[in-house]
């Protein structure tokens, strides 16, 4: 059998895959032997038997010998890839409906496949191994004949990792390498080195590492490919338009990919792009058309220039990662940048200033400016071609939009009296002009909204505008919690304590614990969680990461949790009218909705119980410790009942049958605090692992709820002063929310079904 140029060799039963002869575009003689997705709308490649060794279009050939081997030839007969099966007669090849290509003998028995040699991709049920890496295309989208730089593979220690493997320098970028595979959530102790997606969209890897899809289910074809920007992704396939969409991702800061920029490039955190690239002053973009090549310097250095020939530029929060030259604790700023300019080798030099820590570089890669990197970066550059002129036009690089250059330091800056002096001048002009901005701002203000009785509402929205997520120190928080003082309460990922910040707002602190994440990591996760904003979600104002310290600031909700007033004893106890109760059932459905269907990123909650709905003055409801089910690593691997995350009693039962955790386990949990705010007291009491009693109390539930009689079960409290209608759907829904995982109704769906009920006119309108 032999196959052509433009041929298809082979066509899955289900038609989803082919495989034949690809070109990467028009205008090439180039093929390659491919397995695509039929269709998909660019024929998206899987696999390839011969990367990097294309075959001319006219005349080469794939063909299936007697031998029962793979063979293609190029138009001189040569031999460019063979399966080396040779099993003799009676063998087949067929591709299968997982996009596997295989050969097999008359048995049954599969001699060869394609999925023991993957390429840049992953298809479901295809287990990555030990002895197989996805390596990058050096182009995007389409099949290139060089390989790329960036792979994912098992390490010596059994953690699933990403390489950078340029063509000057070997480093490893995820999971982060400042920490170990603890820290990293990691386990090192499971020597069987297999990852695997499964149809679900869940990628599990043996070292604990787990991705689940933002659209997990069946009936969606999905690939992991490690793309040629170092990350790899998940992507689902839109099978109205065969476009792709990512659904999930490895490195969630994209800084941190090394080689990403290139030598002497620096890679910025930058909105909506999420970064960019850019070069220091002094150099300019090598290949304008690929970052990855890095930028080149505009000059040239040798070692018989006199020290006093050298200046520094200033990087703030910047960082070239690895390439260290020297590295010294506790010196001065001075004495680092000296060492640097005393070395000839000496390209940079990284100083955080508050631990006296010093490293010099001999090579600039791995460059990237974050906020919250508690150093700065010094670039090493001849006087001559380092003009002030020239420094502002890289005002990217610096963070703060009030300083429009990036600074440059030298040596007599910080050595000579005279200069010392000039730069105090500059200073003060610098403080003199800022105090009479800030008196024209104050003065605006005042006649803004005394002068024109601007209403509060529209004042309340300027100052929330003005507010910002922010990252606290340590100091801080022990300062503003009186030491951690005064304990609000205590549940399984921390205590929280009240504080009262600088500016006199009153705050509640949570101490995190079992918080196995690295810095990166733990970063990248509260930042995402500080984006959150909704009027029914607990506002998160900031967080602290120094050393061992994991803390978490949100707003302080003035009425405490709802289970105070759902199950308290104590007498003169506040009793929850019917109309705060539906108030507070229909809020914590909003709020969950807005975290299932309309978050950037799915967030489950995985926590949902009385204790963590808080009340505001007004009995308003705000869910609390959304989005620390990744901080506390609750999407781990094992989801068997030792290491289930929640609390028992408001746990879906797929926690203990260990099933593939999504927004469902937080339906479940909603459903019974439902019906804990219609009856008053803890149902959840009543729920045992096996669910026998409870499940005999829910069928009972739905007796009533047939015969359309009164309902006996409404909290007696309210002695009869409750809306019938409202009462009924609410136990109508909290039952649905309780049956097997495909049959519960969503959170948008549940908010639609209270609204038809709700009898205040003031409540905006919400549509999903």
């Amino acid at each position: 059998m032999q196959v052509d140029r433009g041929k298809i060799f082979l066509v899955s039963p289900d038609t989803i895959f082919s495989c034949g002869f690809y070109s990467p575009g028009e205008g090439t003689n180039a093929y390659y032997f491919s397995i695509w997705f039929t269709h998909s709308s660019d024929s998206t490649v899987v696999w390839t038997a011969n990367p990097g060794s294309p075959v001319n279009g006219h005349g080469s050939k794939i063909s299936f010998n007697r031998e029962g081997n793979l063979l293609l030839t190029d138009v001189n007969g040569t031999t460019v890839w063979e399966s080396k099966t040779n099993w003799g007669k009676d063998t087949s090849v067929a591709l299968l409906n997982s996009g596997n290509l295989v050969v097999r003998a008359s048995t049954g028995q599969v001699l060869w496949q394609s999925f023991d040699s993957p390429t840049d991709t992953l298809l479901p049920s295809q287990p990555l191994r030990r002895d197989t890496k996805l390596i990058s295309r050096s182009s995007f989208d389409k099949v290139d004949s060089q390989s790329g730089c960036h792979q994912l593979y098992f390490d010596n220690d059994n953690v699933l990792r990403l390489l950078y493997n340029g063509p000057d320098i070997t480093s490893i970028y995820w999971p982060s390498p400042d920490y170990n595979a603890i820290q990293n959530g990691r386990t090192r102790f499971n020597s069987s080195k297999i990852a695997v997606l499964d149809d679900e969209g869940i990628f599990s890897s043996s070292d604990g590492f787990r991705m689940i899809a933002s659209d997990s289910g069946f009936g969606i074809k999905r690939r992991i490919t490690i793309n040629n920007d170092g990350n790899f992704r998940m992507y689902s396939l839109n099978a109205a338009n065969g476009n792709w969409t990512v659904t999930g991702e490895g490195v969630l800061q994209m800084c941190y990919v090394h080689g990403l920029c290139g030598e002497n490039g620096i890679c910025e955190y930058s909105h909506p792009q999420g970064f960019k690239c850019t070069c220091p002053s002094g150099y300019e973009m090598t290949d304008t058309e690929n970052w990855s090549k890095g930028c080149s310097p505009a000059f040239s250095m040798n070692c018989g220039q006199p020290r006093e020939d050298f200046t520094f530029i200033k990087i703030p929060h910047g960082d070239f990662y690895g390439s260290d030259l020297t590295s010294n604790k506790s010196i001065s700023f001075e004495e680092c940048m000296s060492i640097c300019l005393h070395s000839c080798l000496c390209l940079s030099f990284t100083y955080k200033a508050g631990e006296g820590l010093c490293y010099t570089k001999d090579r600039l890669y791995n460059g990237q400016v974050y906020p919250y990197f508690p150093g700065d970066s010094y670039v090493k550059l001849p006087k001559e071609i380092a003009p002030i002129s020239s420094a502002s036009k890289h005002s990217s690089l610096t963070c703060s939009p009030k300083n429009n250059k990036v600074m440059l330091v030298s040596e007599d800056a910080y050595m000579k009296k005279t200069d010392k002096i000039k730069w105090i001048y500059f200073y003060v002009f610098a403080a003199i002009l800022g105090a009479v901005e800030l008196l024209f701002i104050m003065t605006g203000w005042y006649f803004l909204f005394k002068m024109h009785s601007i209403p509060k509402s529209m004042e309340e929205g300027y100052k929330m505008i003005t507010s910002q997520f922010r990252r606290f120190t340590y100091h801080e928080l022990v300062e503003a919690t009186g030491k951690f003082k005064e304990e609000l309460g205590k549940g399984g990922s921390g205590t929280v304590y009240r504080g009262i910040l600088g500016d006199k707002k009153i705050v509640a602190i949570k101490k995190l614990k079992d918080v196995r994440q690295g810095e990166e990591e733990f970063w990248a996760e509260v930042t995402l969680i500080g984006r959150i904003n909704h009027i029914n979600l607990v506002r998160m104002w900031g967080f602290c990461s120094e050393g061992k310290h994991r803390l978490l600031v949100y707003e302080y909700v003035e009425n405490e949790s709802l289970d105070k007033y759902l199950f308290s004893n104590r007498r003169n106890e506040t009793v929850l009218s019917w109309s705060q109760r539906f108030k507070i059932a229909l809020g914590t459905a909003r709020g969950l909705a807005y975290l299932h269907h309309e978050c950037l990123e799915w967030v489950v909650h995985c926590d949902v119980k009385p204790e963590n709905i808080l009340l505001t003055r007004d009995f308003e409801a705000k869910i609390a410790d959304f989005g620390l089910s990744k901080l506390s690593k609750r999407d781990s691997v094992s989801f068997n009942v030792t290491h289930m995350r929640g609390t028992m009693g408001y746990m879906a039962p797929e926690w203990a049958l260990n099933l593939p955790i999504n927004a469902k386990v937080d339906v479940y949990s909603y459903g019974v605090v439902l019906l804990e705010i219609v009856t008053g007291s803890r149902v959840s009491s009543e729920i045992t692992i096996e669910e026998i009693d409870f499940m005999q109390f829910v069928q009972e539930v739905k007796q009533m709820l047939a015969r359309g009689g009164e309902l006996d079960m409404v909290d007696a409290r309210l002695k009869g002063h409750f809306n019938h209608e409202q009462a009924t759907v609410m136990v109508k829904i909290a039952v649905s929310c309780l049956e097997e995982r495909s049959k519960r109704p969503t959170m948008d769906q549940i908010v639609k079904d209270l609204m038809v009920y709700d009898d205040e006119d003031n409540h905006p309108a919400y549509f999903f």
